[in-house]
């Protein structure tokens, strides 16, 4: 049996006279792969994605919350330096997350019931669910 492409292996590449080489770019791109679906991985990525469902405080957890939060409003003006566990929910899905903010307090807003840092971070106080005076 003879060697595989033995009778051609040797010839010169074939360039075509009537048209112009096709660049490196252009021939990958014939070889890529095809999304028949557009849209379908990220839809698979988000309904993948993990959320926290909100926990609801305890009467115990809630009456050292106000106590701390009595104690943040008589020390307001000293701007103290506290750290922040809140909730925050999820723009797409149902649930959230918990996230641990630190910071000095700038003011802590009444009506809108907001604690707000000197970074301009806004905390809902409702959301909060454990503070530390640092």
């Amino acid at each position: 049996m003879k060697d595989t492409y033995e009778d051609i292996i040797h010839l010169p590449h074939h360039v075509s006279k009537t048209r112009p080489p096709m660049s490196m770019a252009d021939r990958a791109a014939q070889f890529s792969p095809f999304a028949a679906l557009t849209g379908y991985d990220d839809a698979i990525r988000e309904t993948g994605r993990l959320t926290d469902e909100k926990l609801e405080s305890g009467e115990e957890r809630l009456a050292v919350l106000n106590t701390q939060f009595r104690i943040l409003m008589d020390h307001l003006a000293d701007h103290p330096e506290i750290s922040v566990t809140y909730f925050v929910p999820d723009g797409r899905k149902s649930g959230g997350a918990y996230v641990t903010a630190r910071g000095r307090v700038k003011k802590v807003n009444d009506f809108d019931r907001l604690l707000i840092l000197q970074d301009g971070l806004r905390i809902p106080m409702d959301d909060v669910v454990e503070m530390e005076f640092v």
